[in-house]
């Protein structure tokens, strides 16, 4: 463990610059989605999470405030 925190001081700025790109994959995705897949399809369970689940949104978002409250402690 104490390596690991070793190498996040070296880049603190690492998991919430993760965590913007991850909220920002969610927005090309949806959009691709919304362009690509008709409002009568059925979706699969992947398609939901990636779509109306915001899996990418909540993973960001949880990656960015954990990377800050790291980079604070360290």
């Amino acid at each position: 463990m104490t390596r690991f925190l070793d190498r996040l001081a070296a880049v603190r700025g690492l998991p919430v610059l993760i965590g913007v790109t991850l909220v920002l994959l969610n927005f090309v995705v949806r959009c691709v989605i919304y362009a690509l897949v008709p409002d009568g399809a059925e979706h699969s369970f992947l398609l939901f999470l990636f779509a109306d689940g915001n899996l990418l949104l909540h993973l960001g978002v949880i990656t960015g405030l954990l990377g800050v409250l790291i980079g604070d402690i360290l």
